[in-house]
């Protein structure tokens, strides 16, 4: 049950934003394998075309099958994942980017579904917070009861995501849209599995937090 006064979105708003997110996530790729189709239909530069098939080909794959963890059902309603499928996403995700690092640290756990989402939705922040690369190591501990995930990114040009910001602290300015959508559902996320999030950066790193709400107060 949602507690957060400010998380309003209707149900089919909030679908509708996240299958835009999705979309505008997997249309860079796809139209990519379509151009390098259309090099070989030209008969033309043909290994060119089939390398940028295949790389295009594994970033559309990597970021499904992260986008089916991170905002899909994943299984039945109250189900568990293994927060090693999500470890694997996030890696691939990162792999296929080539310019991030993961670093995994923690216990694999089966656990709520809504809390492995919510791992892979503040993974998304992180990641975003350092535009040109780098690093984010993600620290997992006690997973399956009191938990807490840490996640510090560290890269050129940080910068504290600020639409994150204005979600999580419940001061939106703006209406949410196909790009703030995502830092909303990870606040929603949050919400929904009784924890806390927090984000400080340092001129070294930018460290993400989300603690349980028992734990954090």
């Amino acid at each position: 049950m949602v507690k957060n006064p400010n998380l309003t979105l209707a149900g089919s708003d909030l679908a509708a934003l996240l299958c835009s997110r999705v979309c505008h996530d997997v249309i860079s790729p796809v139209g990519a394998i379509n151009n390098g189709l259309e090099l070989l239909d030209e008969g033309g530069a043909d290994e060119d075309a089939l390398d940028l098939i295949r790389t295009s080909a594994l970033n559309a794959s990597v970021r499904l099958k992260l986008a089916r963890l991170a905002f899909g059902a994943s299984g039945s309603v109250g189900a568990s994942i293994d927060t090693g499928e999500a470890e694997k996403a996030a890696k691939d995700f990162a792999a296929a980017e080539k310019k991030t690092e993961v670093i995994w640290n923690g216990p694999r756990a089966i656990i709520p579904k809504n809390r492995v989402k919510l791992l892979l939705n503040l993974f998304l922040v992180a990641y975003g917070s350092i535009p040109r690369g780098g690093s984010v190591d993600v620290t997992l501990e006690n997973p399956e009861f009191d938990a807490k995930f840490t996640l510090v990114a560290k890269g050129r040009m940080m910068r504290l995501p600020p639409k994150f910001m204005e979600i999580n602290s419940g001061q939106v300015e703006e209406a949410i849209d196909a790009h703030s959508i995502q830092p909303y559902y990870t606040v929603m996320l949050a919400d929904e599995a009784g924890m806390v999030l927090k984000a400080e950066q340092t001129p070294e790193e930018i460290i993400f937090t989300a603690t349980m709400a028992t734990a954090a107060t």
